[in-house]
């Protein structure tokens, strides 16, 4: 499955929107990108930064937690919550998510090659470079950029998320697999990786296991359009089936 290129487009708008320092309308592109894709991280990150900004700390403290959520070792959602915790006077709040953000920062850098900081940079631009080669149709080129952010960061569960997408456009359903497992081994409500879970799992021919992964994520997230099409595409293909 490839990127979504109306949701790219909101994205990349709504990061020009927020380098302008127009947060209303980066919130209004990056909420409409969150409401088709809620499993990015960066997204949810920039959308608290938006709402911080235009005075709405309790929403902002919602998108940083959903942000860290999706990618436990995201420490500038950890820091930016920190923050806002500690602007809105929660300080023993402030103060715990400030030490969480340090003990993500030491997990990150774990003695390789960059710093913690340049370690995420890197892994980031591996990953825009990564979209842009699905956009362009070349999943073999975008799977090795995703797999080199991963190696930097194997916590950016979103990142990992979109390295499984890329193997199933090539027909790569075990090593999808292995992916999609291995974000909901972290995170068993990401709801975005169980859905391709199941698509992998739909693509192997395996339709039990995809329809009780798709059931899991309806239990989710109720009235999810993407996994109720998902559902309606097993129950034609076991009806073929069944006329064949």
């Amino acid at each position: 499955m490839t990127q979504d290129p109306a949701v790219e487009q909101l994205i990349a708008r709504g990061k020009e929107a927020l380098a302008r320092n127009q947060y209303l309308a980066a919130l209004d592109d990056l909420q409409a990108a969150a409401e088709r894709r809620p499993g990015f991280a960066d997204v949810q990150n920039m959308m608290g930064l938006c709402l911080s900004m235009v005075g709405r700390p309790e929403e902002a403290l919602d998108a940083f937690a959903r942000a860290v959520e999706l990618n436990p070792g995201y420490v500038e959602a950890h820091v930016n919550r920190a923050i806002t915790l500690n602007d809105l006077g929660r300080l023993d709040e402030a103060r715990d998510a400030f030490r969480r953000a340090a003990e993500a920062d030491e997990e990150k850098g774990g003695g390789g090659r960059f710093s913690s900081a340049a370690a995420a940079r890197l892994a980031n631009l591996h990953r825009e470079l990564g979209d842009a080669y699905e956009q362009a149709g070349a999943p073999e080129d975008a799977v090795a950029q995703y797999r080199a952010a991963v190696e930097l960061r194997p916590q950016f569960l979103d990142i990992r998320t979109r390295l499984g997408r890329a193997l199933i456009d090539l027909g790569r359903l075990d090593e999808a697999r292995a992916e999609f497992q291995a974000v909901l081994d972290r995170n068993p409500g990401f709801v975005q990786a169980r859905a391709n879970l199941g698509l992998a799992l739909f693509r192997a021919g395996a339709l039990d296991e995809a329809e009780r992964e798709w059931r899991r994520c309806l239990a989710q997230q109720p009235g999810s359009a993407q996994v109720s099409a998902y559902l309606g595409m097993l129950e034609r293909s076991r009806g073929g089936a069944a006329e064949g």
